[in-house]
């Protein structure tokens, strides 16, 4: 007697099963300015292991010490060889140059590019358009051999760098096109008390992501706030 083939279909995998990154070794390329500077510190009292880059290692290094934690101390390309994720938060005006620079030792890393182009004017924040369509695609465009994604666009460098402050209640939207990848960087978002990781797409949408940062700058300057984003009904 013969049986049709078993057509039963394997469970979805929960959007909120996430892997342990516990063990990784972050570097923050721009460890030094306000929003790595925070990243780091975040990152760090949750208990990862933080490297922070800057083009002067001596720079790094006393920003490291500042900031305690087990945080290090690299120039920039001593960090991102040391590190298995590497957290872009140059500023937009280095950012290519940057990247371009430290091709060779970011092959292979998983890259979060968290830069917001922007422009300011007498009538405050505007977003800018790369070339490439967004920060994030001229960091894929340059690092071929990385395995870039985009997040940690919209979070307050004042409530990062708080020590009074225990929770950052916002979520983070994460892109990228590889879904393990995405799944890590929401899993090291999560590692922050109060911060979620939500999936928000490929890198082709990271445009208004980045773009949504100059609203915030917006409401901000209006309501004497801090603002992040909430993700409602997931």
């Amino acid at each position: 007697m013969t049986t049709s083939a078993d057509t039963t279909k394997p469970a979805a995998k929960d959007p909120w099963d996430l892997p342990d990154v516990s063990g990784l070794v972050v570097g923050v390329l721009g460890g030094t300015g306000d929003q790595g500077r925070g990243l780091a510190y975040r990152l760090a009292k949750a208990g990862q292991r933080v490297i922070i880059g800057s083009r002067a290692a001596e720079r790094a290094e006393t920003a490291a010490a500042e900031l305690g934690l087990g945080v290090e101390g690299a120039d920039n390309a001593e960090c991102a060889r040391r590190s298995d994720i590497v957290i872009v938060a140059v500023p937009w005006e280095g950012h290519g140059k940057t990247l371009e620079a430290l091709r060779e030792e970011l092959a292979g890393k998983l890259v979060i590019d968290c830069v917001n182009p922007l422009g300011f004017d007498k009538q405050g924040a505007y977003a800018l358009k790369p070339e490439e369509g967004s920060a994030a695609q001229q960091a894929a465009a340059l690092l071929p051999e990385s395995r870039v994604t985009a997040a940690f666009h919209h979070l307050s460098a004042v409530l990062l760098s708080d020590p009074e402050i225990d929770e950052i209640d916002t979520d983070v939207m994460v892109l990228g096109e590889n879904r393990a990848d995405t799944d890590l960087v929401q899993a090291l978002a999560a590692r922050i008390p109060g911060m979620r990781g939500v999936f928000a797409g490929r890198l082709r949408n990271a445009h208004q992501v980045e773009s949504l940062v100059a609203n915030l700058i917006s409401a901000n300057r209006r309501y004497k706030a801090h603002a992040g984003l909430r993700v409602t009904d997931v």
